[in-house]
């Protein structure tokens, strides 16, 4: 009497043949997703560091800026202008310069 068994007929190795097949194609295509999603993480973590930095940076620039347009407004007094020319040893006509020497110990 003959036996069949169904493990090794020639449509079952072709089929556990294919499935290896699409069992391998899909690991390769699943570690070259998470290979993917990994460098994207680490680019987005390096531009968030690099944002942060120029965010910072700018917010010092603009609070020089602040402070210089200040300056500007200031600069349009006659009163300051005088103050800064006194600093730097100018007086106006008739004026005297007094001079402070710091005592010698």
């Amino acid at each position: 009497m003959p036996t069949h068994t169904t493990a090794n007929t020639p449509a079952s190795v072709g089929l556990k043949r294919r499935l290896k097949l699409l069992l391998l194609f899909v690991s390769l295509f699943m570690s070259w997703a998470a290979y993917t999603l990994v460098v994207q993480q680490q680019h987005t973590n390096e531009r968030s560091t690099q944002l942060r930095d120029v965010k910072t940076k700018l917010s010092a620039v603009q609070q020089k800026n602040e402070t210089l347009k200040k300056e500007i407004v200031r600069l349009h007094d006659d009163e300051y202008i005088g103050q800064i020319a006194r600093q730097q040893g100018m007086i106006r006509p008739g004026e005297q310069s007094i001079l402070v020497e710091p005592k010698s110990p």
